[in-house]
């Protein structure tokens, strides 16, 4: 298994509807928790079988084995499709422009729609590339397109994005997902081209000049039952009052399977006491808990 994953930093506080820009680059965009599981146990048990993806898949795109539109993905306690638990961003797509309520994967790179809301646009370009991306929750088949992709704001508006248009769709409980990984962590998703990628919202958000650094921050609320949760995501950096600590950048892991996600190498201390030798691990926004190596 991998090293470790981390859960980013939980703070409480309010959230407004519209973009707040941030020391002028940072530009930050309210997600919505979306809880699927009543108790810490069912947490526990997806993030396991979340864990076990990190080291199955060859590439995100890919697995080494089983590439049928309805993947089996193999799960330690608990089948949990069509039981998505994470978070969502609204995001405004093509013309006539159209709402879409996308998963937050820190751990792909594509940004897909289609799986609820049909995708009906006049600005789309077929690029007739097929594109398929598998998910511990699920998956998608479909076309890439060029579009127009607006994430609520002039500076966040980005011209002829790549994205996928699903013909098929299993287990996605929203409209598709918007894809923050690595760029490298699109390997393996364009079926004709299987060595290349495509441009991430954020590596389109750098190019455009809208953001200085290929930079995203994310924060969440604290989990409080029987309320709607929400969190914040910052592209070009972080949100100064969302921390009251120093912000230190650490390079990607090069080691695998870690170096295929926002992998760092880090060691794990308790007061004095050592509790994780020096090793790789993933920050990742899909799991709760923090979760160490037993072996």
């Amino acid at each position: 298994m991998f090293s470790i994953v981390f859960l980013l930093a939980l703070l409480a506080f309010s959230v407004t509807g519209s973009p707040v820009e941030v020391r002028n680059s940072p530009i930050t965009l309210p997600i919505t928790r979306r809880l699927a599981f009543p108790n810490v146990t069912d947490l526990l048990r997806h993030d396991e079988a979340r864990l076990a993806t990190f080291g199955e898949y060859g590439t995100h795109g890919r697995r080494d084995v089983d590439t049928s539109p309805h993947p089996i993905v193999p799960l330690s306690h608990t089948d949990l499709r069509n039981s998505f638990s994470g978070y969502t961003v609204k995001v405004i797509i093509g013309d006539p422009p159209a709402i879409y309520d996308l998963i937050l994967d820190g751990s792909s790179a594509i940004t897909w729609v289609g799986a609820s809301a049909p995708y009906v646009s006049f600005s789309g370009v077929n690029t007739r590339e097929p594109v398929a991306v598998d998910y511990l929750y699920g998956s998608f088949r479909g076309t890439i397109f060029e579009d127009q992709i607006d994430l609520g704001g002039e500076r966040l508006i980005v011209p002829r994005m790549q994205i996928g248009v699903a013909s098929t769709a299993w287990g996605i409980d929203a409209d598709g997902v918007l894809g923050i990984g690595p760029t490298s962590s699109g390997l393996g998703t364009l079926q004709n081209s299987l060595d290349q990628t495509i441009p991430t919202i954020t590596d389109r958000l750098f190019g455009e000049g809208s953001i200085t650094r290929p930079a995203v921050g994310i924060f969440f609320q604290p989990i409080v039952p029987n309320i709607v949760n929400y969190g914040e995501i910052t592209f070009g950096g972080s949100h100064p009052q969302m921390y009251d600590q120093r912000v230190r950048y650490v390079d990607i892991t090069t080691t695998a399977p870690s170096s295929r996600y926002w992998g760092i190498d880090l060691r794990v201390t308790y007061g004095k006491k050592n509790i994780l030798d020096y090793t790789a691990g993933v920050v990742d926004c899909g799991c709760t808990f923090i979760y160490l190596a037993t072996d």
